[in-house]
């Protein structure tokens, strides 16, 4: 069995929080080249460099991004450890790392989320978000405990990584209610020819939308296009046209947004997804996230296509 160099683990860890090896030779009170050996000797062992030079300072590589996250872990835990037995109150609330693809609504992630932050022991939430692409790879190396995204991994990734379907809704069509007045009679066919904002057409969304408008023959006039859902709301509270939201949300886009209900449809599906590195889901917030969405405390409208 190999076993870690624990004292080794300590020094890096200590210079890659200082990012330089004079900085952390003085809080370790050790010579630089002292530091720099056990270093070397840590590197041999896992079998890569850990830093690589950034001008004056020292960044992590790769691989030096996954060691020091659990190193930070271990060293967590050690003083965690430290203060149960010393009958201390254990410091620190439970740190979750999230990645949120950014073409989810921003409402949808605070509703997945929510079972987590109202987690007894206390939680603090760090929230990326980016492309899928940036954030499956920052999961891969553990950099991330979950990402929220729309769509289920892809077959053929060269990452380990598993979906799960947290929810699917219809959607609704909301605008501003002078607009929502005039649509909502004879709603879906009152929206041809209408003013639409719609999701960018790389989007999961907007192809099950486009595909919905054809089967009923409606030819929206597309007024606006885009990646981020919260801008697109703004658009539409602004009153320049009609947008979709999932059903889930609905109420708290109308609220906040000061929009109404033209009309759902329960044909057009939208689905979401936690993608985490484990299969068997074990970080308390994940569980959290996944009890809810199976116990059907995020749940959609559904009801075919009808108006408001």
């Amino acid at each position: 069995m190999e076993w870690l160099n624990y004292h080794h683990l300590h020094y890096f860890w200590v210079v890659a929080r200082e990012e330089s090896i004079t900085r952390a030779g003085e809080r370790l009170m050790l010579a630089p080249s002292t530091i720099s050996m056990q270093i070397s000797r840590l590197e041999e062992a896992l079998g890569g460099k850990l830093f690589r030079r950034a001008g004056r300072n020292l960044e992590l590589t790769e691989l030096g991004r996954v060691v020091f996250r659990y190193a930070d872990e271990i060293f967590a835990l050690g003083l965690e450890l430290l203060d149960t037995v010393r009958g201390r109150a254990v410091s620190g609330p439970l740190r979750f790392e999230v990645g949120i693809v950014d073409v989810l609504p921003k409402l949808m992630a605070r509703r997945f989320l929510e079972p987590a932050l109202a987690l007894p022991e206390g939680l603090r939430l760090v929230c990326h978000e980016g492309k899928e692409k940036q954030l499956l790879a920052e999961l891969a190396v553990h950099n991330l405990d979950l990402v929220l995204t729309d769509t289920p991994v892809r077959s053929g990734l060269s990452v380990k990584v598993y979906s799960h379907l947290l929810a699917e809704c219809g959607v609704t069509f909301c605008a501003v209610e002078s607009l929502a007045d005039s649509l909502r009679h004879g709603f879906p066919q009152s929206l041809d020819t209408a003013r639409m904002l719609l999701p960018s057409p790389m989007s999961a969304l907007r192809g099950s939308l486009d595909q919905w408008f054809a089967s009923h023959g409606l030819r929206p006039d597309i007024a606006g296009e885009f990646d981020d859902h919260a801008l697109m709301n703004a658009f539409g509270q602004a009153g320049d046209g009609v947008f979709p939201v999932p059903s889930i949300i609905e109420q708290e886009v109308c609220r906040q947004h000061h929009v109404a209900v033209i009309g759902r449809s329960d044909a057009v599906r939208e689905r979401f997804y936690a993608i985490s590195v484990e299969r068997i889901i074990k970080h308390p917030a994940v569980v959290a996230i996944w009890n809810a969405a199976r116990g059907g405390r995020i749940s959609g409208t559904s009801g075919g296509d009808k108006s408001a």
